[in-house]
């Protein structure tokens, strides 16, 4: 059988591999590497997700809805929207505990909740602002974009005016979180390396 052929398969071929070259490079266990490795996979399958939700699947829902003569919008929220969400909203956990995990384990946790007032001010100060947009990010994706996502996917009952107001806050909730993934990701590259402002 061919592992390529599934996400599954697909995704232990990918840990597998990444395992060899890790070891191959640097023997041993790491746990500090683990926990970071662990957080940019989810992270990058987080974000990557919502700006997959922002520039492509909303504006082509919108461009689905307008087109009176084409297939609608039934097959993206049906097969796709539901899978998307899935993966999407258990990245932003992952992420976010993977994360609480490196900064606890690497002595840095009470720095960065404090941005930098408990020593290590650079590096606390600005992984803890990524930190805290972070959590600002997967508060909205738990209370504000899952929940009405639930009713616009007809997971719970609702009227069309609350289908409407779920709509525009799930829509706002997740293009805040588009917004600050920008500079979070400036935050997350920056602790470590030069900001470039």
């Amino acid at each position: 059988m061919n592992p390529l052929k599934s996400v599954g398969g697909a995704v232990l071929v990918g840990v597998i591999l990444a395992v060899i070259a890790s070891v191959g490079i640097r023997p041993g266990f790491a746990e500090l590497g683990l926990a970071v490795w662990i957080h940019i996979v989810a992270g990058v399958m987080w974000i990557g997700l919502l700006y997959y939700f922002n520039v492509v699947q909303t504006p082509a829902l919108a461009a689905a809805a307008a087109d009176s003569g084409g297939p609608g919008a039934a097959g993206i929220s049906k097969y796709i929207t539901r899978r998307a969400l899935l993966w999407f909203r258990w990245a932003a956990v992952l992420t976010w505990f993977t994360g609480l995990w490196y900064l606890g384990r690497s002595g840095n946790l009470g720095s960065a909740v404090t941005l930098g007032h408990l020593g290590h001010e650079y590096y606390g100060l600005v992984i803890g602002v990524g930190g805290w947009l972070g959590t600002i990010m997967l508060f909205n994706v738990w209370v504000f974009i899952w929940p009405n996502q639930k009713l616009l996917l007809g997971m719970r009952a609702g009227s069309d005016e609350q289908k409407a107001r779920a709509r525009r806050v799930a829509a706002l909730a997740s293009r805040i979180n588009f917004v600050l993934s920008i500079p979070l990701l400036l935050c997350m590259g920056g602790a470590n390396h030069a900001l470039p402002f």
